[in-house]
């Protein structure tokens, strides 16, 4: 006879049950509430929350911090459920008073939940005390300890107050985002104050590079409001002077202009014309102290890590030829599609770059950075030798010594010199990593040049014609990015604005940094140059069509210490 696998033995069946009941007995009190609280937790049920913790009271069941923080968070989770609010305040003000009568210290989730209860019942003071003591209890503030002060004074409309918890988070070391910048504008627009509601447009524009359509209501919301439509700059040469000291793209020197604003929603075309107003954005660079800061950077690092002598000799040297309008990664592009069986550094690519750069400039030579031993392999071949003499003769090359890593070099000169860095590495690796400035992105998209061969030709990808943040132009008007949802990037939705007293003067914008003319070199000779288009340079430079293989990955130019 087969027995029925699925039929519990009347004795197996007994055995499970006696053992299921000794469990229950033999749980704790305190297990118990732990168990029930999560319950109550992961199906957010206040109600149930609330009874669960007050037949813990009744039974004198030990509560501990994280019980409490549990309890306060189901609480100030449901403030906002018009339902539960009344409950959510009474109960959470309750629970924390029982935390502290039993002496059990808070932390910053515990003081950022009851902060939000605070807020919720209209006291935005007593949530920014509650922020303010998190740092007496050993916590360290978190960007969301203040949000419930912050929102609560903007909503408020008490600007001064919310401008204070503004200087209380920077003095924190917290950085505040999106939201919270979009709400310090929001009031700031509501009270009438134009030159807070300036500054915080230059807050989102060096923080947030596309707006969402939040922001984007109330940029303009303020523009719409003709509030600031008297406020205006009458000198506008320290305009100009912003616009060059500031790498383009904006000034900083308040409302240029007087009148009423047009705001337009409309696109920019692929070369970065707008074509609601028809001026042409441009490509921001980093300021001259972010430059200044950068270069110091890389610097200290390269003599941490580099023999000091010689990268101060490079220093030394680059002071006196600083005259350079483009640095060439030399091993990155000499290496580029070599990772076949006979491949190796290709002189002829190297000299492709350099002739380029070299033609597109007005008879400008570019700088090679390139390794002292590679260098000598060259030299040891009569054809590469010519190349190499030619570099050396007109100043465009500069070897780095032995046990030396040449991307400090190539770096540091590209960015004390503010030119153009040709590579295609996306330096991402650890020594980059070093510096942590959050502009160094900002930095590559306006300096650093791409490349590829097809089929032997040359095409170098200049830096974008314009950049994707908020811009301010010589002439006063303002160009705002929206969050993309597509991938299409001429659909993207920009804000125009513009005094509409300018709209009948000529659209042409002045707002650009000194930079070499790579992008508007134009030859008809079938052996030089092609017109750029789009900041993409072509030259038809002739290399072995063996070599269009697959891009090769990160290299390090580095020899053997002696």
């Amino acid at each position: 006879m087969v027995q029925n696998l699925n039929t519990k033995i009347p004795n197996q069946t007994a055995s499970m049950d006696n053992n299921s009941k000794k469990k229950r007995k033999a749980q704790t009190p305190e297990a118990k509430f732990q168990f029930e609280l999560n319950s109550c937790s992961k199906s957010k049920d206040l109600s149930a929350a609330i009874s669960v913790y007050d037949d813990a009271v009744s039974t004198n069941t030990r509560i501990n911090q994280h019980h409490f923080n549990a309890l306060l968070y189901l609480c100030s989770n449901s403030v906002n459920n018009v339902s539960l609010k009344d409950t959510a305040l009474h109960h959470g003000f309750r629970i924390f008073d029982h935390m502290t009568s039993l002496g059990i210290n808070p932390n910053e989730a515990t003081l950022t939940a009851v902060a939000r209860l605070a807020a919720a019942k209209g006291n935005a003071d007593r949530a920014f005390e509650l922020a303010k003591a998190v740092q007496n209890y050993g916590s360290a503030p978190r960007l969301r300890t203040f949000d419930p002060a912050l929102f609560g004074f903007c909503e408020l409309g008490n600007s001064g107050k919310a401008y204070e918890v503004e200087e209380h988070v920077n003095g924190s070391g917290v950085t505040l985002e999106e939201p919270q910048l979009t709400a310090l504008l929001k009031v700031s627009a509501k009270n009438g104050n134009a030159n807070k509601v300036y500054e915080y447009l230059h807050k989102l524009r060096s923080s947030v590079r596309c707006v969402s359509e939040t922001t984007a209501s109330v940029i303009e919301e303020w523009f719409h409001s003709g509030k600031g439509s008297e406020v205006g700059l009458e000198d506008l040469a320290p305009v100009k002077e912003g616009i060059l000291r500031n790498g383009g793209g904006w000034h900083g020197q308040g409302w240029v202009g007087k009148g009423d604003w047009l705001v337009r929603r409309t696109n920019v075309s692929a070369e970065g014309r707008c074509c609601g107003c028809s001026q042409q954005l441009v490509c921001v660079d980093i300021d001259d102290e972010e430059t200044g800061k950068f270069a110091r950077s890389v610097a200290n690092l390269a003599l941490e890590r580099e023999v000091k002598a010689n990268f101060s000799e490079f220093q030394g040297w680059l002071e006196k030829h600083a005259c350079y309008d483009a640095i060439v990664d030399g091993a990155n592009v000499g290496l580029y599609q070599q990772n076949f069986a006979d491949g190796g550094f290709s002189i002829s690519q190297l000299d492709d770059v350099v002739k380029e750069l070299y033609n597109c400039s007005g008879k400008k030579w570019p700088l090679v950075i390139l390794h002292n031993k590679r260098m000598r392999g060259l030299m040891d071949n009569p054809s590469s030798r010519r190349v190499v003499e030619e570099w050396m003769n007109n100043g465009a090359l500069y070897t780095t010594p032995t046990g030396s890593n040449d991307d400090w070099y190539w770096l540091y000169a590209a960015v004390k010199l503010r030119c153009l860095l040709v590579t295609n590495d996306e330096m991402r690796d650890h020594i980059f990593e070093l510096i942590g400035s959050n502009f160094f992105n900002q930095w590559k998209e306006r300096h650093q040049v791409h490349y590829t061969f097809v089929k032997g030709n040359l095409k170098l990808q200049m830096p974008p014609p314009y950049s994707l943040v908020i811009q301010e132009s010589e002439k006063g008007s303002w160009h705002v990015p929206l969050a993309l949802h597509t991938g299409d990037e001429t659909s993207r939705t920009w804000l125009c604005i513009t005094r509409q007293s300018s709209q009948d003067a000529e659209a042409n914008v002045c707002n650009s940094v000194d930079t070499p003319n790579f992008n508007h070199h134009n030859t008809k000779d079938a052996e030089g140059p092609q017109e750029f288009s789009n900041g993409v340079g072509i030259m038809d430079s002739q290399v072995d069509e063996n070599n269009t293989t697959s891009l090769t990955g990160k290299r390090k130019e580095r020899s053997p210490p002696l």
